[in-house]
Order: C-alpha cells, then sequence, then structure tokens
C-alpha cells in the first residue's frame, strides 16, 4: 500500500505536518542571504554567490557552519577531540537519498563485480533498495538483521563475507571507471553495508557504542564501507533541553567520528571506512532539499565532490545550502528544531499509551526514544496484512505494514505481524484515534479466530 493512498489518518507518512513547516522561518532566512546587494562572499572561489553555480564540495561558509554547529553545539566534542568535524571532511549534497545515489556511484562498482555485496540491515527504509538496484546491486543484496534493541547479527554477516572472500573474483579492474584527465585514483569498496544507526527507520532502535565500533573493524578487514543514514539522530525525546532555550539534544557519537577517533595512520585505510549520509529535511522541511555527506579523512569527501554532476554544475543545492546555513547562523535552525523535538515527544507518548491501551495485550512496541517511527509486532495468532486491509477498508486509516521493510530478494516476513507507525505527521487527536480504531479492528479479528484479547 502507498503511503499517498486516499485516507483519514495515516500512519504511513514520514514526513512532518505541514503545520510544523518553518514558513516564516525560511522567508526570513532567504530575505537575509539575498536582500543585500552583494555579500562579502559573492566573488570567493569557495563560496560564490547564492544564485550561480557553486563550488564542487559547496560553499565553504556553510560547510564551516554546519560543523560548528555538530562540534559545538550538538556533539560538544572538546577543541582537541579527533572526533571534531571539519570543512574538508564535508560534501555539501541535495539531500540523503540524493547523496547515497552519489556514494554508490563515486566509491562502489557491482556492474563488473569489483564491489561483490551489498548488506542492508532489515528491516530496512523501504525505498532504498531502489538506490541499490539502480547503482548495479540487484541480485547482490544481503539482508541482515537486528539483534535486541542496539546491535546486529555480526554472526551472520561476518559468515557471509567469509563465503563472499572465499569465490574467485570475477573482475578486480577499475578500468571502466576511471578518467585519464584525473590526477587521482578512485577508491572502491569491495563491500557496502547501509544501516540507519540512530532512531532507525523503520524499527526506531539506535546501535550501542560498542556495535558501532565492532562494525567499524570488521569493515577495515575487508574493505567495506559503512553508509550511515544520520538523518534522525538529534531527534532526541529522552534528553530534558527545557532549561536552555538554546541547548539541543546530545547524539550517540556517529559511525564516523569513531572511525576518525580510533583510525591508525599508516595502517588503516587514509579514505576511512564509514561516510555519514546526513541531512536537513527531517530538521527544518523535506522540500528544503539539502543534505551533506561528512567522511573520515579529506579523502573521500574530495572524491565524492567530483562527480561529474558536481564538476559540472557545481554543488546540487547552493541556493538553499545558503538558506540553510543562514538559519543555522541566526539561530532559527535550532527553534525549528526544539519545537520538531517538543511536538514529537509528546506524540510519541501518545501513540505509546494508546497502544498499550488499545492493542492487543503482548503487542510488542518500545517506547519511542526519538525519531519518526515505531515498529509493533502483534501477539502470535493475529495477522498483519489481513488487519491492515480491514483497518483502511472500513476506517480509512493507513498502516506501513512490514512488508514493506524487506531487502529485495532477501525476505525476512516482517509483514506477518509487524508494521510501522509514524509520529510526524497527525497530530495527537488523530493518533489517538487512530490507534483506537486500530485495536477495535485487532478485537473483531481476535473474536473471530477465538484469539486472547
Amino acid at each position: 500500500m502507498s503511503m499517498d493512498a486516499p485516507a483519514s489518518l495515516n500512519f504511513f507518512k514520514g514526513h512532518p505536518s505541514f503545520r510544523l513547516l518553518p514558513n516564516k522561518e525560511i522567508i526570513r532566512a532567504t530575505s537575509e542571504l539575498l536582500t543585500p546587494e552583494s555579500r562579502d562572499f559573492d566573488a570567493e572561489t569557495d563560496n560564490r554567490h547564492p544564485l550561480t553555480y557553486g563550488s564542487d564540495p559547496g560553499a565553504l561558509w556553510v560547510r564551516e557552519t554546519i560543523c560548528s554547529f555538530l562540534n559545538d553545539q550538538v556533539f560538544k566534542f572538546p577543541k582537541d577531540s579527533r572526533m571534531r568535524s571539519s570543512a574538508e571532511y564535508i560534501n555539501l549534497d541535495s539531500g540523503a537519498s540524493y547523496g547515497i545515489l552519489s556514494i554508490l556511484l563515486q566509491s562502489t562498482l557491482a556492474h563488473t563485480g569489483y564491489t561483490r555485496q551489498a548488506f542492508i540491515i532489515s528491516p530496512t527504509y523501504f525505498l532504498i533498495n531502489n538506490c541499490f538496484i539502480d547503482a548495479g546491486f540487484a541480485g547482490k543484496l544481503t539482508a541482515i538483521d537486528e539483534v535486541g534493541y542496539d546491535s546486529i547479527d555480526f554472526e551472520t554477516l561476518e559468515k557471509k563475507l567469509q563465503e563472499f572472500e572465499s569465490q574467485p573474483s570475477n573482475n578486480d579492474s577499475t578500468d571502466c571507471i576511471e578518467n585519464p584527465q584525473s590526477h587521482r585514483q578512485k577508491k572502491l569498496y569491495k563491500y557496502v553495508i547501509y544501516l540507519v544507526p540512530t532512531y532507525s527507520n523503520p524499527s526506531g532502535h539506535s546501535y550501542s557504542e560498542s556495535t558501532r565500533i565492532k562494525l567499524i573493524q570488521l569493515a577495515r578487514k575487508y574493505d567495506m564501507l559503512i553508509i550511515a543514514d544520520d538523518v534522525y539522530d538529534i531527534l532526541n525525546y529522552d534528553q530534558d533541553i527545557s532549561s536552555d532555550p538554546n541547548q539541543l539534544p546530545t547524539p550517540p557519537t556517529r559511525f564516523v567520528h569513531l572511525d576518525r577517533n580510533t583510525r591508525v595512520e599508516g595502517k588503516d585505510d587514509p579514505f576511512g571506512n564509514t561516510i555519514s549520509n546526513a541531512t536537513f529535511s527531517k530538521l527544518i522541511a523535506p522540500g528544503l532539499r539539502f543534505g551533506y555527506h561528512e567522511t573520515v579523512t579529506a579523502c573521500l569527501a574530495w572524491q565524492l565532490s567530483e562527480g561529474g554532476a558536481n564538476i559540472s554544475g557545481g554543488t546540487p543545492s547552493q541556493l538553499n545550502s545558503m538558506i540553510v546555513g543562514t538559519m543555522l547562523k541566526n539561530g532559527t535552525a535550532t527553534k525549528v528544531l526544539r519545537n520538531l523535538i517538543s511536538v514529537y515527544k509528546e506524540r510519541g507518548q501518545v501513540l505509546y499509551n494508546n497502544v498499550k491501551k488499545y492493542l492487543p495485550p503482548k503487542t510488542d512496541c518500545d517506547v519511542i526514544h526519538g525519531g519518526y517511527f515505531v515498529w509493533i509486532t502483534l501477539p502470535e495468532g493475529y495477522d498483519m496484512e489481513e488487519i491492515q486491509k480491514r483497518l483502511s477498508a472500513k476506517y480509512e486509516v493507513i498502516l506501513a505494514n512490514g512488508s514493506n521493510f524487506e531487502v529485495i530478494g532477501d525476505p525476512k516476513g516482517w509483514g506477518h505481524r509487524s508494521a510501522r507507525l509514524s509520529i510526524s505527521f497527525m497530530e495527537k487527536e488523530e493518533i489517538e484515534t487512530g490507534i483506537k480504531l486500530f485495536g477495535s479492528i485487532c478485537k473483531d479479528y481476535a473474536t473471530e479466530l477465538k484469539l486472547k484479547f
């Protein structure tokens, strides 16, 4: 079922309610940016005018502003920390979706077999399969399960890696993508793994630091690139930030920071083994297409910035990047983000309370700690796919059934009893009504099949 199917109540949509979109703040930032006849940086090669072609990696002042935001306001790294972000590690892009396709295009080569396999944590973001297939990974996707609430199935992952390593290589040549006019050779990885490590879409889970470090060690061992979709991690609902109007919650340390902090110069790959694929879509507005890659060193960021499209047209979101940069500088981005956190925290509590109140006993549902989503699993005997159909037909309430979140070619059967519920689109009252109707369908189903309710 599509998230855009006609519905009176929609738990599928993963974007903000229209009333939460910061129209006035974006207008103010745009006006502040474009009203002056000129800006100090207009003629600078590394920055340029907001309405002209940008530099390949994106405006330097925007990259520096993002780094200040991450280092000092979000992650709060000490000044001497190796984990701190720096402008040369950043490549600006037009959001996480285009960002991941760019990563796959510029750092993997599945078509010839050089990159042997892609691993995707399952259940997964339901549209990510398309990016991997576009990049040549059809038939080369392996699902790796989450384990508990904070880890993944390392045993299966390493077993699969060993299996692929034992097979003879089809083609280790990179000639088909080498540019004879470039003085640098591209870094391509033998394997790639995709995950949403904090407040995951769809499960809502967050991986522990020990899980992250263990995966980095495995990636170094097998020449694997970890693509971390860091799109929800600042939306933290557990930390109390009410006492300071400028405070933001501190997320778990990102993969890219841990990789940078633990790498050994001269021993580990100078390109690193992780990329933070981040966006401001979830933090400001999804229609303001703008995001960034952060890499362990400057090497991979440079490679991403030198793709053919960037060389031709410059950074893909020159104007939007400067609007967001202006919002970061004048503080409105922080205010918008704090408002989202406050609203979503309340909605998450309403959803959890009503799941416990109206759905069958022993329905598995965790408290929502951050992000947009919670993953629920009905007890044995309940058929989520059938219940979803009845709920839609009778009440026009849409759920994202678990079958949407499979890795293509390696299904795990998530649709039988599981579903993803979103808190981002509907108001508290709508969430309560929707869960109550959901519960009534479950109760009728239980009566019909003589299940416990």
